[in-house]
């Protein structure tokens, strides 16, 4: 039996109890939520598991020691100290990260430099030779956290950000974060039991992420590679078992996911992203402009999208917000309406009341993800019923 040990899953803020839900449903022990990250405790499999299938984490990071600290010399000393030969060889390859909230040090990348400064050294004192600094491709990846004067010290399992899925080849101006997306996506309630739709679907990252929790097919599978497999402990053998065992649990998909776009050569794109996804049975994507589109069919119809805020693009604001909720109360009755936006001037244009706002960032922007109801008829007729 694998022994198990404390991970942290790292998120976006808001995410957290979509995050925490998500680790339940795996199978995570002890989990703990905190501040765009949730802890919890699992062994190796565990581990590969939560790579492979959370579409809330940005990084899986495992806490190897923690200590206080007072100065730089004092950080680099029990840095130093700690035995690194578990985890890395001489003629191996490290990249340190550090991230700070203390009164004690002002510069994170100080704080990495000093930390690889005490790791090379103790491997030239020891075996004569010291490790490379791989900024691209390390062996082993090194999360250094310091809050107030507490420091810890976690080896990254991930490497790249776990928003890095794989299937895009292709983005346009702005493109959404595939966490963000999925994040959206799941806040919205959608649970694949009704038609899907994005009328501004850019490069289709949204669209993407609804197919695979449609179909409950995990987000990380075409990731070139997750750190952990350099790791000295690699178990392909492990690695696979848990890939298949999530690849069991796909389900089957029976209404449409959609998106439109008036640009052909975003159009062009989302279709080159569904194709290397393997969505293609799922997802449609036509060229077509939303403020001149109807609603397909009768039946109920789910909309997530991300439409521009202002920051990179020259358009009157506060008309095309204003043209959103006109298309929205004209063309499209029977549809729950969500889209994220920073532009909380041009929001107020809607002309819409939204059923619900929820706090997010995109990037560095606030923004909000907003709700709007498009009854069947009036909402007076509705409660007429």
């Amino acid at each position: 039996m694998e022994e198990n040990f404390s991970m942290v899953a790292k998120t976006l803020f808001g995410f957290e109890d979509l995050l925490e839900n998500e680790l339940r449903q795996l199978g995570a022990q002890s989990i703990k939520k905190g501040v765009r990250n949730v802890s919890f405790v699992g062994d190796k499999g565990f581990m590969y598991k939560a790579n492979l299938g959370l579409r809330t984490a940005i990084k899986i990071l495992k806490p190897i020691h923690s200590f206080n600290v007072n100065n730089e010399k004092d950080l680099y000393n029990k840095i130093y100290a700690m035995d690194w030969s578990k985890y890395l060889k001489p003629n191996g390859s490290l990249a340190v990260d550090a991230t700070i909230h203390s009164h004690l040090f002002s510069h994170s990348l100080f704080i990495a430099q000093k930390t690889k400064d005490a790791i090379v050294d103790k491997f030239r004192d020891t075996d004569g030779q010291r490790p490379d600094v791989d900024l691209k491709f390390p062996d082993l990846k090194i999360n250094v956290h310091v809050d107030r004067n507490r420091c810890t010290v976690s080896l990254d399992a991930s490497g790249d950000s776990l928003h890095k899925r794989g299937y895009k080849t292709a983005t346009n101006i702005a493109p959404i974060n595939e966490v963000l997306a999925a994040g959206m996506i799941m806040l919205s309630g959608w649970d694949g039991q009704s038609d899907f739709m994005d009328p501004m679907c850019g490069s289709g990252t949204i669209l993407i992420e609804a197919a695979m929790i449609a179909c409950n097919i995990p987000p990380n599978l075409m990731r070139n590679e997750f750190a952990f497999e350099r790791w000295p402990d690699w178990d392909v053998d492990l690695f696979e078992k848990i890939e298949e065992s999530l690849l069991n649990k796909t389900r089957d998909f029976h209404h449409k996911i959609i998106g439109y776009d008036k640009a052909p050569s975003a159009v062009l794109k989302a279709r080159d992203n569904v194709k290397n996804a393997q969505l293609e049975d799922f997802i449609e994507i036509k060229h077509e402009d939303f403020f001149k589109t109807q609603k397909p069919g009768e039946n109920k119809l789910h909309m997530v999208f991300n439409p521009p805020y202002g920051e990179r693009l020259n358009i009157d604001m506060e008309q095309f917000y204003a043209e959103i909720g006109d298309a929205l109360k004209q063309n499209y009755p029977g549809t729950d309406a969500w889209f994220i936006t920073s532009n909380l001037d041009a929001l107020k244009h809607v002309g819409l009341r939204p059923s619900k706002k929820i706090q997010l960032y995109n990037a560095k922007l606030e923004s909000r993800l907003v709700k709007y109801v498009m009854y069947e008829g009036s909402k007076k007729q509705k409660y007429r019923k």
